[in-house]
């Protein structure tokens, strides 16, 4: 009787590759202030998008800086499982990522109409 193999081929790419950003977001540093915003709706009003400092955010997170992470963005540990959790199917995967979406469209709206937030 032959073993049944731990993970799938696509269960273990998957990790792998989940893997492979963690690491990626671990060993690479971002400046705490980008010398150039990409962001263009900062760009044209001047306050911050629903999805900025997202990205310094999981820099910060990736190397377990948490307070960090989230003075860049308030829900960034969200958004961190949210995109792992692509990695992975299930019902549980699509349940974070309606609630954290309705969460991030929340937020954002707040970030645009109450500066500070």
């Amino acid at each position: 009787m032959a073993a049944l193999p731990l993970l799938s081929l696509g269960a273990a790419v998957r990790a792998a590759a989940a893997g492979l950003l963690l690491a990626a977001l671990w060993y690479f540093t971002v400046p705490d202030e980008p010398a150039l915003r990409l962001c263009g709706f900062h760009w044209l009003t001047g306050r911050p998008c629903p999805l900025c400092g997202l990205t310094r955010a999981f820099f910060a997170l990736a190397k377990g800086h948490w307070a960090e992470a989230v003075h860049f963005h308030a829900l960034s540990p969200l958004a961190f499982a949210m995109v792992f959790a692509l990695f992975w199917n299930g019902k549980a995967s699509r349940r974070l990522w309606s609630v954290g979406s309705a969460a991030m469209v929340f937020y954002g709206a707040l970030r645009i109409v109450i500066p500070g937030v």
